[in-house]
């Protein structure tokens, strides 16, 4: 039912997950990450609960291979979830319970790990993966989208996707980005794409309005002159 892509940048300290699924609403169940911290996907037969649980271990100092040991050693019905975990360092750790549905996989590179279920083919997330480390020079976001548009260019899930989200969080205590398309009957990855092009422009003015609103550049808004 899902596909998801987790990620850091080590020029900018960044993290970033994007996630997208046949169910509704997915990024709201799956998609966990925080500043300074690290990123979690969960999702398959989804536990939300492990996002904020492998989070405040990461956030202990604690390897992602060590985290998802300390996720599996507490947590009921594991072998139902798919779960990735990514840390500010050392690799991913990844995991794919025997519950798993359908073909599954999880493809890892540097920096960065993608993860699957219910897949047309095991090569989905291994074209994730391949299309994020193809944009070494680009910005967080657009890596993440472009590995989002590979996945469903090698066949995606086994059915129509409905629902895409991603999140970015950077040096602040709340999400730079928090983009979601809760369910499309059309092209969602390509409304995905046309969101975050949208967004992108603005970002950092949304940071510094809550910042220092003093220094923002102005709303752009009908009467704001």
């Amino acid at each position: 039912m899902t596909f998801s892509i987790s990620a850091r940048c080590t020029r900018t300290g960044m993290f970033g997950i994007a996630v997208s699924s046949s169910s509704p609403a997915v990024a709201a169940r799956c998609a966990h990450a925080r500043a300074g911290v690290g990123v979690v996907a969960t999702q398959n037969i989804t536990d939300p609960m492990l996002g904020p649980r492998g989070l405040d271990l990461l956030a202990q100092g604690v390897p992602a291979a060590e985290v998802l040991e300390k996720l599996r050693a507490t947590s009921d019905f594991f072998d139902y979830r798919q779960v990735v975990i990514l840390g500010r360092d050392g690799p991913a750790a990844g995991h794919s319970g025997t519950k798993t549905l359908g073909t599954h996989a999880i493809a890892f590179g540097a920096d960065v790990a993608a993860a699957g279920n219910l897949l047309a083919s095991k090569d989905v997330p291994t074209a994730m993966v391949a299309a994020f480390e193809a944009m070494p020079d680009a910005g967080l976001g657009d890596r993440l989208v472009a590995a989002m548009q590979a996945a469903v260019a090698a066949g995606g899930e086994e059915g129509p996707v409905h629902s895409v989200g991603m999140l970015l969080v950077d040096t602040v205590g709340w999400p730079v980005a928090d983009l979601r398309i809760d369910w499309s009957d059309g092209d969602v990855m390509a409304e995905f794409a046309a969101l975050w092009a949208l967004w992108v422009p603005q970002m950092d003015a949304y940071v510094t309005r809550a910042l220092d609103p003093s220094t923002a550049p102005a709303y752009g808004v009908p009467g704001d002159e």
